[in-house]
């Protein structure tokens, strides 16, 4: 593995969430998920109410996250591309996320995991950004 693709894990570490893309019936979609980094692959907890997993396992996804809205100096996005699959994680794995949202969308949460071996993993960095302030409405 790459210093970059090390670099990316590192930094996936960092925070707890991301988004995941795909497509579903040939119309992308993007959804929030949280993840865990595990043996170099990313493990997703999505709400199984949605109904994305079905259209997420065994497609080529993309997973990004970032700190965006970290407030620091230096901004990173990372993206994962490969192949979800659907998984059943053990007892400690699915301790590792911590607890589960108690509502998505006014429904009990009810979690189902994917794994995401990458193909693909891409680090992009920007240095010294400028902090913006929220735009306020008038």
């Amino acid at each position: 593995m790459s210093t970059d693709n090390y670099r990316a894990i590192e930094l996936l570490s960092r925070t707890p969430y991301g988004r995941v893309s795909a497509s579903r019936r040939a119309l992308p979609f993007t959804t929030v998920t949280r993840h865990l980094v595990l043996d170099g692959c990313l493990v997703l907890r999505l709400h199984r109410g949605y109904g994305y997993h079905q259209a997420l396992d065994g497609s080529v996804v993309a997973y990004e996250a970032d700190n965006v809205n970290s407030g620091e100096c230096d901004t990173w996005s990372v993206q994962f591309t490969g192949t979800a699959r659907l998984i059943e994680p053990t007892p400690a794995e699915r301790e590792l996320f911590g607890r589960t949202p108690l509502l998505a969308d006014g429904a009990p949460f009810d979690p189902v995991f994917l794994r995401i071996e990458p193909e693909f993993v891409t680090l992009h960095c920007l240095t010294d950004v400028p902090v913006f302030r929220y735009a306020h409405p008038a």
